[in-house]
């Protein structure tokens, strides 16, 4: 059974271009991240990287929460009126 908020993010990847690239990057940060992971040792560089792409993909899943929660908005409002 799906929940409102993953109904939300099907509509959203299905209609919105900028929630679709937000989608897209935070995969590909995550995909880094899983590289990085394989790593039995992480340079000091590397480390730096996997904290950067962390703080990044998880400013980019804010922004997507964003556009999830004015989408559940809109659709209450169109509801009730």
């Amino acid at each position: 059974m799906t929940t409102d908020t993953e109904e939300a993010r099907r509509r959203l990847l299905a209609s919105s271009d900028a929630f679709r690239q937000l989608s897209e990057h935070h995969h590909a940060l995550d995909d880094r991240l899983k590289i990085l992971a394989t790593k039995p040792h992480l340079t000091d560089d590397e480390q730096f990287q996997e904290v950067t792409l962390k703080k990044e993909k998880l400013r980019l899943k804010d922004q997507m929460e964003a556009l999830v929660r004015r989408h559940q908005s809109g659709l209450q409002s169109s509801m009730s009126a």
